[in-house]
């Protein structure tokens, strides 16, 4: 146990554990509000998986149809970026996989949130790891962190975990759920590569000659429509360039396709092609190992690129990012439990903080593919409070990836302008506990709602959207010709 006679203290209203986007975006909710806030952070920036971990673009504000879905505060990050010249904004896909992605720079990001943050009343510490957890009468009292101050104990009348591993709720001794049901298994780490002077017309170019070397998700015609209009370029391309080298030893990474995309800068891509499989993002030791084999399979990308892939000739590496990324760890034992199914069927629960699109995308934990659900036309589905209220703690929200649903359901939801929603929901959450002084599930739903939908976020669907019969089972949603199951492989010997 911490000797804690000589630790100094400090109280704010609302504490939360990381500033990846989710948690940011909380701690802009709760300071807009009036409460007194503060945003905890181990690295000097925040932005979590946009930026420590190098993921772009965000992906994705709409539903398949190209109806908008998620607005509020993340909407407003985006016009903010817009406005400096730092995002072309909502973008079509060309890969056809979602309706539009955001391509964005990482740099401008940073300073974007952090002004969203301080301007709203929030404090933002950086440099600071959580230690310990201080539970009494099912409460968090106190958090303690280490800093350049030493350990400092920082209390609190209501805590967010926000670290995406549940790194909070853990040491306050809750329960948690990992992985695939059949054997634990959790999605691959990627080490994302972002280079630049890449030849940006012969890329098109490459695509408009080979598109049978490509993949469109919806359609080839599609796709190459959109390579045309689109501002930015994505692509799943270069398969048998890729096969073969992986054929010769060249590449040893999993992985079936070359996958990149154009950030906010013209001619810088960043590649998600790097897979770590069969590691645990919240093992110290295979962390550790996952960062070396990360960025060991980052050279081979690289040199992979320069040596076959057309207009990738003379591009320039520009860095691998700060930390190997975590596409999943441990899922909360929540009140309420998100499922396939209720994705699937576009599920809305009456207390749906925040609404989503993106399709189900599971990068397979132990084989070369990639298996996705994708929906029928205009399905838009709901994130319910219940999903981020763990059992056991009253003033406790989980934010971010961690919170309460299936292994399938989790890879519809985990992607960062949805859980960015979820933060605004939880931020807004937690400031109504404080100010009501009671415990998320007495908070009263229609209020939460209505102070969420006049901030400018959605929580249920517009009439004006696009509506599918709403009499559907998942075998029928399965086999219908707009919704089916797709999985991105390479030949059997391959796997």
């Amino acid at each position: 146990m911490i000797d804690k006679k000589n630790i100094s203290k400090e109280s704010f209203d609302i504490i939360i554990c990381g500033g990846g986007p989710s948690g940011s975006m909380a701690a802009i909710a709760a300071a807009r509000e009036g409460s007194n806030v503060l945003l905890i952070e181990q690295y000097a920036f925040l932005g979590g998986t946009l930026t420590a971990m190098g993921v772009g673009p965000m992906m994705t504000f709409h539903n398949n149809v190209g109806e908008q879905v998620v607005l509020g505060y993340p909407d407003e990050l985006i016009e903010r970026l817009k406005a400096k010249g730092a995002s072309p904004g909502h973008i079509e896909d060309v890969i056809t996989y979602c309706s539009t992605i955001t391509p964005f720079d990482s740099e401008a990001l940073k300073i974007e949130l952090e002004d969203m943050v301080t301007e709203a009343g929030g404090t933002i510490l950086y440099h600071t790891i959580l230690v310990d957890v201080v539970v009494e009468d099912g409460k968090v009292k106190s958090i303690i962190a280490a800093n350049k101050n030493g350990l400092v104990e920082y209390r609190a009348d209501f805590f967010i975990d926000s670290t995406g591993d549940g790194d909070l709720a853990k040491m306050a001794g809750l329960t948690f759920k990992s992985g695939r049901d059949t054997d634990g298994l959790m999605q691959p780490l990627t080490m994302n590569l972002k280079v630049a002077n890449v030849d940006r017309k012969k890329v098109k170019e490459y695509a408009r000659k080979y598109p049978e070397r490509c993949l469109f998700d919806y359609g080839k015609e599609e796709g190459l429509r959109r390579l045309e209009t689109a501002p930015r370029i994505s692509l799943k391309g270069y398969i048998p360039e890729l096969k073969e080298a992986r054929k010769r030893g060249e590449v040893s990474v999993p992985r079936e396709f070359v996958l990149l995309f154009e950030t906010g800068t013209l001619g810088v891509f960043i590649l998600n092609m790097s897979r770590i499989q069969g590691l645990d993002g919240t093992d110290p030791y295979e962390l550790s190992q996952a960062e070396m084999i990360g960025r060991k399979q980052c050279v081979e990308i690289f040199n992979f690129l320069k040596k076959y892939c057309e207009g990738f000739e003379n591009c320039v590496r520009m860095d691998t990012s700060a930390q190997v990324g975590v596409r999943e760890t441990r899922r909360i034992d929540g009140h309420y439990t998100i499922t396939e199914e209720d994705i699937i069927s576009a599920s809305i629960p009456e207390d749906t903080i925040a609404l989503g699109g993106y399709p189900i995308d599971i990068h397979s934990p132990d084989k070369v593919e990639t298996n996705s659900v994708f929906f029928k036309k205009g399905t838009v589905y709901g994130v319910p409070l219940r999903s981020l209220v763990p059992k056991g703690i009253s003033n406790l929200l989980i934010n971010g990836r961690c919170i309460d649903a299936t292994h399938e359901a989790l890879a519809a939801i985990r992607v960062t302008p949805q859980l960015m929603a979820v933060g605004q929901g939880a931020g807004t959450v937690a400031h109504l506990c404080v100010n009501q002084n009671k415990s998320p599930l007495d908070i009263d739903i229609k209020e939460l709602r209505l102070k969420l939908q006049e901030n400018g976020a959605l929580v249920d669907v517009p009439k004006s959207f696009f509506m599918f019969s709403e009499d559907f089972g998942k075998d029928e949603v399965l086999d219908d010709q707009n919704q089916f199951i797709f999985s991105d492989s390479n030949s059997e010997e391959d796997k």
